[in-house]
């Protein structure tokens, strides 16, 4: 049984139990939002994974992608960058594995992590297709299927499935004026797959199979934004908006199959669209828990796209997204390594942060309270141990060139909270 057909019953699941504590909320009412869908935790009952509430009234999560590619394959480096990724806030992680060992690389983040961990399986499809059959396009149902069996067997908490991918969707990428065509790397099987063999998308065509096997192990859907803007002059154009048309009946489906189910959304996406575009997807996929990739704000910063996407996100999540996707400063250029990991997830920490703070969650205030008294009580180690890199301050607090631990050398003699202090 699922943690949706549980909390629909009216059963405080130990996991609604741990999440309610961890987010300071009622039991109840956490049930009550599972069972209607606006909240999911993704929990593989094959695997013992920490629980972690995703969705309305809870704090804003994080996800950090990983994997391996054909390019550099080194199973140790990825759990490595799980482990930092974890360390430094990372609620989730993604194994978007396509090297030849990608079964090794999900086996040992399995091991070695409790934390939920999400796949695209389609990438293990394509990549079997293309070394048995000879290319992607060559991938048969069964391909797809036996992958996302296999790995609901090995506990993988959430998937990202491509269902919106359709005749008619591909068609409309294909009429339409985008600059950047499909980006998604998921999106871009299915729908090469679709032209290739013009026939309809397993994965939406065989939807209610893909539910019975979710079903059974309590995977949660991640319905995936296969036809998201690659550039900002694409965002919010006709394929987008088709394909999310699409998964809003999907999420209906899924919760009446008794399937956990959310909704992936945009990546690049111009500042004043964001918020409308959380809104639009709120209502046509009747309050599922949205994860946004950024969304990367402008198309001008390469190597510093964590910067971008931190400011998308924010505004994303102040305005309804539930699950940031952290962009790493490598995006775009090359396999992350260990220190875009690190800056990736510290810059989606700093937004969903700033996003909490301003939907008035009590969490995120009481932290912003402590910081405040610490800065006020010049208690440094305060303040380095509620910053999101403990590292950072404290190494620049170490060029001070002054012995007196009640100033800054900013300001000095000059300091502001000192002279108004010392006067009243």
């Amino acid at each position: 049984m699922t943690q949706l057909y549980r909390a629909g019953k009216g059963q405080i699941t130990d996991e609604i139990q741990k999440v309610a504590k961890n987010e300071s909320i009622d039991a109840q009412k956490l049930a009550k939002r599972v069972a209607k869908g606006y909240v999911v935790i993704p929990t593989n009952k094959n695997r013992n994974t920490k629980p972690c509430g995703i969705g309305k009234g809870l704090t804003t999560k994080i996800n950090a992608n990983l994997g391996s590619s054909p390019e550099l394959e080194n199973v140790d480096l990825e759990i490595k960058k799980a482990q930092i990724a974890l360390e430094y806030g990372a609620d989730a992680i993604m194994d978007l594995s396509t090297g030849n060992n990608y079964r090794k690389v999900r086996s040992a983040i399995i091991k070695n992590t409790n934390a939920p961990l999400g796949t695209v399986p389609i990438y293990q499809a394509g990549i079997n297709a293309s070394k048995k059959l000879g290319a992607v396009v060559n991938m048969e149902e069964d391909d797809m299927f036996s992958a996302i069996e296999e790995q609901a067997r090995e506990g993988v908490d959430f998937m990202t499935i491509h269902s919106g991918i359709t005749l008619d969707t591909v068609e409309k990428v294909k009429k339409s004026e985008r600059i950047m065509g499909v980006v998604s790397r998921g999106g871009a099987f299915l729908a090469a797959w679709v032209l290739h063999n013009q026939e309809e998308n397993p994965l939406y065509s065989n939807y209610d199979y893909l539910l019975e096997i979710a079903r059974e192990h309590d995977v949660t859907i991640s319905l995936g934004d296969g036809l998201r803007p690659g550039c900002l002059a694409d965002a919010s154009d006709i394929p987008q908006m088709s394909e999310l048309l699409i998964l809003g009946d999907l999420v209906k489906r899924a919760r009446e199959a008794g399937v956990q189910v959310m909704v992936e959304g945009p990546g690049h996406v111009p500042l004043n669209q964001v918020e409308a575009n959380m809104q639009i997807q709120k209502t046509v996929c009747q309050g599922a828990p949205f994860y946004v990739l950024g969304p990367i704000v402008t198309d001008l910063a390469p190597g510093y796209d964590h910067i971008t996407s931190a400011i998308g996100g924010a505004l994303a999540a102040s305005a309804g997204a539930d699950f940031l996707c952290y962009v790493t400063p490598a995006e775009h250029l090359s396999i992350p390594v260990m220190q875009d990991v690190k800056e990736g997830v510290i810059a989606s920490k700093i937004a969903a942060q700033a996003a909490d703070v301003s939907k008035g969650h009590k969490i995120a205030w009481d932290k912003e309270l402590e910081m405040a008294m610490a800065r006020k009580n010049f208690d440094w180690e305060k303040q380095y141990q509620l910053a999101f890199d403990p590292d950072k301050p404290r190494k620049c607090r170490e060029r001070k060139h002054t012995e007196r631990n009640d100033m800054c050398t900013m300001c000095g003699e000059f300091c502001a909270l000192r002279m108004v202090r010392d006067n009243i």
